[in-house]
């Protein structure tokens, strides 16, 4: 996973459209990532990333490019029971959208 030049060593790479869904049973606090166009298609692609939890949409990012910066998330997901993490092409057909969710963590109790 590679966002403007800087390599992630761990992360979730999507295609438009994509929905990942997680079961969090209210035990998590928080979702970072870095997200963006992944450079093996810069500077095609353009999608929106949104953070959707119990039906509920939490954050959604602008459209963003193959040659948009890296765009850092940072979600209270405090009691949320399922989290979908969701990526839609940014309105000009889905060719490109390698969409990455560079460094994504939860950070849950025990």
């Amino acid at each position: 996973i590679t966002l403007r030049g800087t390599a992630h060593a761990k992360g979730l790479g999507v295609h438009a459209d994509s929905d990942v869904a997680f079961y969090l049973g209210g035990n998590c606090t928080r979702l970072t990532a870095t997200v963006g166009i992944d450079d093996e298609v810069a500077p095609y692609g353009s999608v929106t990333f949104g953070v959707v939890a119990d039906g509920r949409t939490l954050t959604t990012t602008p459209v963003l490019t193959g040659t948009s910066a890296a765009t850092p998330l940072d979600v209270d997901v405090s009691g949320v029971q399922e989290l979908h993490l969701v990526v839609q092409d940014g309105g000009d057909g889905n060719a490109h959208d390698h969409a990455d969710w560079a460094d994504a963590r939860l950070t849950c109790g025990s």
